[in-house]
């Protein structure tokens, strides 16, 4: 491991990271919050401080980055990320004690929307924006923003791209690796800028449509509402969150080449059954619904249900329901979309469509070879077959997000809370959803958890944004040797 240049990296990073701290400085500013200009300011000089002294310690360091030192730079960038981005809540005191805002700032760059606040509309304005704006910025990816802006990363940009990009494939479909990251980040801002457009023609203020477009495009689901987009009573509002919701869970690839001409979403497997899955989820959704007389026949009741459906299986976690309300087979539903997620190459999280037709192919494979051992079956997605390499992370990183999973769950079970509470916590927290059910329902929120399975569930939120083994290198003794 070379740390010299792990730091230099660090350093660059954070000289970044001081420039993306101005932006909700001056909203604050806009609205005469002079403490919370004052606390951002603070942390500001210190990321930049800090930057400043890692960098002018390895300025000369010129060895090339391998994929070690990328995965520990993305790690520890993520990681450092969360720890710098809490200190305006902190400082401030909006949020007193510092693993309230570790949690709450690590929910907001992973697009979790876990939320420890119990009273969203008192926080000042800057800090309400810089909770959207982590969404925003952890969606498409902050280093791969980074990358994106800065060209003096050379060839170790490679390696940051494919720890932090989310899926199996990492496709890079312009001849440099900059450009590929520009490009995202274009598409990205573009479709950002139409939802805000569209919701400013809906009726809200240039700050909520903002707001609300971060956590929609990053599929997180932060909103200045307590009660979500619920608290806005409109179905135009509602019906454009649900349209950007399915298109953030689509993969940006695909957008990519429509717009070169190339218009390949009904050649690509995982887009169909993403849209399958998610029209499935609805008829299921309203039929059990109005069966059990939890929802009405008209068009609200039909839009709540797709509104949730989509909500979950994008992992935004926008609520415009309680769905904790609703029957056991709905809640099953919902929890087990939970698990499935949205397009590799989005920005929503879980397991992503193609792992689970992955899984499923392999399954069947699996089958066929117990009455035909002699049979060759390759697997094939979208036309393309998938290398023993491709089978074999797919199928290592559903077991060790399953493991994940009980391990939160038995975490949780042992401070104390029921086995929905903590199966649902988990999930929510490595699938990067954020309400789940029971105590951390629609209608509920994380503070009361103890802190020790606040940091708990951080790592969770952590290890499913960066897809789980980004974070679990980091405790292998030999990912750390020479």
């Amino acid at each position: 491991m070379n740390f010299r240049i792990v730091a230099k990296f660090l350093g660059l990073f954070f000289f970044f990271y001081t420039a993306v701290l101005v932006v909700p400085l001056l909203v604050a500013l806009h609205y005469g919050e002079l403490k919370i200009v004052e606390a951002f300011a603070a942390v500001a000089l210190f990321t930049f401080a800090l930057g400043a002294a890692l960098y002018l310690r390895t300025r000369k360091t010129t060895q090339q980055m391998f994929r070690k030192e990328g995965l520990l730079v993305v790690s520890l960038g993520w990681l450092l990320m969360a720890a710098i981005g809490a200190l305006p809540f902190y400082i401030s005191r909006w949020i007193p004690t510092y693993t309230d805002a570790f949690f709450e700032t690590m929910s907001g760059f992973t697009t979790t929307g876990a939320s420890i606040l119990t009273d969203i509309e008192a926080l000042p304005h800057g800090l309400l924006f810089w909770r959207s704006f982590t969404h925003w910025l952890g969606g498409m990816g902050i280093i791969v923003l980074f990358i994106a802006i800065l060209p003096m990363l050379g060839v170790g940009s490679k390696h940051l791209y494919r720890v932090e990009i989310p899926g199996p494939s990492k496709e890079t479909f312009m001849p440099r690796l900059r450009h590929t990251a520009m490009a995202l980040w274009g598409i990205y801002i573009g479709i950002s800028l139409a939802e805000f457009l569209a919701l400013m023609g809906c009726g809200l203020d240039w700050f909520e449509a903002s707001t609300h477009t971060f956590g929609t495009m990053a599929t997180g689901g932060f909103s200045t509402h307590s009660a979500s987009i619920a608290a806005f009573h409109s179905p135009a509002i509602e019906w454009v969150i649900i349209s950007f919701m399915l298109l953030a869970g689509i993969n940006f690839s695909l957008y990519f080449h429509a717009l070169r001409g190339r218009f390949l979403f009904l050649r690509d497997t995982e887009f169909k059954v993403y849209l399958i899955i998610a029209a499935l989820a609805v008829v299921v959704l309203y039929g059990v619904n109005f069966a059990a007389r939890a929802v009405s026949i008209d068009h609200h009741g039909f839009r709540s249900c797709v509104f949730q459906a989509v909500s979950i299986l994008t992992t935004t976690g926008y609520t415009t329901e309680n769905f904790d309300a609703w029957p056991a087979i709905s809640r099953i539903l919902l929890f087990g979309l939970m698990f499935v997620g949205a397009s590799a190459g989005s920005t929503g999280g879980g397991l992503k469509v193609v792992r689970i037709i992955i899984l499923a192919k392999w399954a069947w494979r699996s089958v066929i070879r117990t009455f035909h051992p002699s049979s060759i079956q390759p697997i094939r997605v979208s036309g393309m077959t998938l290398t023993q390499d491709m089978e074999d992370q797919a199928t290592g990183l559903f077991v060790a997000f399953v493991g994940l999973f009980v391990f939160g769950t038995v975490v949780m079970s042992a401070l104390g809370y029921s086995f929905d509470t903590s199966m649902s916590a988990s999930i929510a927290c490595l699938g990067n959803i954020g309400p789940g059910l029971d105590l951390v329902g629609a209608a509920q929120n994380y503070s009361f958890i103890h802190p020790f399975g606040k940091w708990v569930l951080s790592v969770l939120m952590m290890a499913g944004r960066l897809e789980v083994y980004a974070v679990a290198v980091l405790f292998v003794p030999a990912f750390w040797r020479k």
